[in-house]
C-alpha cells in the first residue's frame, strides 16, 4: 500500500480531502489543486460549500478568480458529505481546537473529524492532522481511534502531524514559502507526508508527531511571551516617561542578539493567545507548571485595560469625563487587514468601555458587524469614516493599510494610537501607549 499510495502522490493522481475550510483548509486546498492535485474540501458549513462550489472565496488571502478557475477544471469542489472520505487517498485536518472557559483544550472538533475518517477509513489512507494541538494528541487520541477499524498502522493507513503556519494578511511569507514541518507515527508515514508537502513547499521533518506537535507551540509561545515582555516595557515607559517606540526602534538597529517585537492593545487571533495554554495544560497533567506562560498570558490580557486608562486619562485631561463620552474604535479585527476578530482585543475594549457606559461606535471596513459581545449584542460598522469631530476620542486599535490616518487626524479631537501608526506626527492630539 506504502509504494501504490506514494507513487500517486509523486504523479499527482491521489485525490486529497481537506477537513475544514476556514483559514487554514481553504488555502491548504486551493494550494494543493493548484498544483494539480483533485482535492475536496469537507465543511460542515453549508454556506462554505456553496461559496466555494460557486467558485468564490470568503477568505481575504484566497484569490476568488483561484477559486473559480479550479471549481471550473474540476480539480476542487467542496462537500458536506463525509461518505466521501472513503474516496480520497489522502485527509489532512484542519479544524478549530479553541480552549473551554476553564482554559482547557477542547478538541472536540478533532475528535469529530476523525470520528467522520474511522467511518470511511480504507486501506492506503494517508491521514494528517494540522489542527494545533497539545503534544501527544495524535498519537495518544487519533491513533486510537483509527486502529479500532482493525486496520493496521504502517501497513494499511498512515498517519502524520503536520502544524499549519498560516499567517493571514502576510504579504511576504505565505504558503509556498514557509516551510512545513512533519512528524510521523512511522517513517513511511513520514516520508508520506513530505511527498505530498514537498509538492509546492520545502518540507522539514522531525522524529516524532509530539515534536511536531511542540513545534507548533514553541512558536506560538515564544510570540506570546516576547510580546507580553515589550507590553511590559511599554508600562515600564509609560512610567518613566519614555516613548516606548523610540527604545523599540533604537534597539533594533543591534544587528546580532535583539528581535524586535512590538506593544499593543493585546493579542488577537486563534494563535497566539490560545496556543500556550495547550502546552500549559498538558504539562500541569505532568505537575510541571510554566510560570512563562501563565505570567505571559496575565500580561496581555491586561493591555485592553490599560488602553482604557489612556482612554479615561485622556478625557479627563480635556476635562470630559469617560461616561456618556462619544469613543469610536477604528478597527476591530485582531490585526490589520483581516476580517478575523476572533480573541480580538478591541473587543475587550468595547466590552469594558461600555460597562463603563461609554458611547461606542466603531469603523472597520472588513468586518461590518460584531456579534456576541458581552455588552454589546451587534455592533455595526459606521459606514464611511467621516464627521469625526462628533466623537470625543478615537482609538486606533487595528491598523488596516486602507484608512486615511492623515484624515483621522485631522478630523479627531483626541487619538489614543495603540498601533504608532502616527509615529512620525507630533500632535497634542496624540495619546500613544
Amino acid at each position: 500500500m506504502y509504494e501504490y499510495l506514494l507513487k500517486k502522490i509523486n504523479t499527482k493522481t491521489s485525490k486529497i480531502g481537506v477537513i475544514g475550510q476556514g483559514y487554514v483548509g481553504l488555502p491548504l486546498a486551493v494550494e494543493f489543486a493548484t498544483q494539480g492535485f483533485i482535492v475536496t474540501g469537507f465543511e460542515i458549513d453549508k454556506f462554505k460549500v456553496d461559496m466555494i462550489n460557486n467558485g468564490r472565496s470568503y477568505i481575504g488571502d484566497v484569490d476568488a478568480k483561484d477559486v473559480e478557475k479550479l471549481v471550473y477544471s474540476k480539480n476542487f469542489n467542496a462537500t458536506a458529505d463525509f461518505k466521501n472520505l472513503a474516496k480520497m487517498d489522502v485527509i489532512v485536518v484542519c479544524v478549530p481546537t479553541p480552549l473551554r472557559k476553564s482554559r482547557d483544550p477542547d478538541v472536540s472538533c478533532i475528535i469529530e473529524a476523525v470520528g467522520n475518517i474511522e467511518k470511511f477509513l480504507k486501506k492506503g489512507q494517508l491521514i494528517i492532522l494540522e489542527s494545533t494541538t497539545y503534544p501527544g494528541t495524535t498519537n495518544d487520541l487519533v491513533l486510537p481511534m483509527l486502529k479500532r477499524t482493525g486496520l493496521k498502522i504502517g501497513e494499511d493507513f498512515f498517519l502524520a502531524f503536520s502544524p499549519e503556519r498560516v499567517d493571514p494578511a502576510n504579504k511576504t511569507f505565505n504558503i509556498k514559502n514557509t516551510p512545513k514541518i512533519v512528524g510521523g507515527i512511522c517513517k513511511k508515514s513520514v516520508a508520506l507526508a513530505v511527498a505530498v508537502y514537498g509538492s509546492f513547499t520545502n518540507v522539514h521533518k522531525v522524529s516524532s508527531t509530539q515534536a511536531a506537535e511542540m513545534v507548533k507551540l514553541l512558536e506560538n509561545t515564544f510570540r506570546a511571551v516576547n510580546i507580553a515582555l515589550v507590553n511590559e516595557v511599554s508600562l515600564m515607559c509609560d512610567k518613566l516617561g519614555i516613548n516606548v517606540w523610540e527604545i523599540i526602534e533604537a534597539a533594533a538597529t543591534k544587528p546580532f542578539g535583539f528581535m524586535p517585537f512590538y506593544p499593543g492593545p493585546g493579542i488577537g487571533g486563534h494563535c497566539i493567545p490560545l496556543d500556550p495554554h495547550y502546552l500549559s495544560w498538558k504539562l500541569k497533567t505532568l505537575n510541571f507548571y510554566s510560570k512563562f506562560i501563565e505570567l505571559a498570558s496575565e500580561l496581555n490580557s491586561k493591555m485592553p485595560q490599560y488602553v482604557v486608562s489612556k482612554v479615561s486619562n485622556a478625557l479627563n485631561s480635556k476635562a470630559k469625563a469617560l461616561k456618556n463620552s462619544q469613543i469610536l474604535i477604528l478597527g476591530v479585527a485582531y490585526k490589520k487587514d483581516v476580517a478575523d476578530i476572533r480573541e480580538s482585543p478591541a473587543v475587550d475594549i468595547i466590552n469594558i468601555l461600555t460597562e463603563k457606559n461609554a458611547k461606542i461606535s466603531y469603523y472597520d471596513p472588513y468586518v461590518p458587524v460584531i456579534q456576541s459581545c458581552n455588552c454589546v449584542q451587534t455592533l455595526s460598522s459606521i459606514k464611511i469614516l467621516t464627521g469625526l469631530n462628533k466623537y470625543d476620542l478615537v482609538i486606533i486599535v487595528t491598523d488596516h493599510t486602507n484608512v486615511d490616518y492623515k484624515m483621522v487626524l485631522k478630523g479627531s479631537k483626541i487619538i489614543v494610537d495603540t498601533r504608532n501608526v502616527l509615529k512620525n506626527v507630533k500632535s497634542n492630539k496624540i495619546v500613544r501607549i
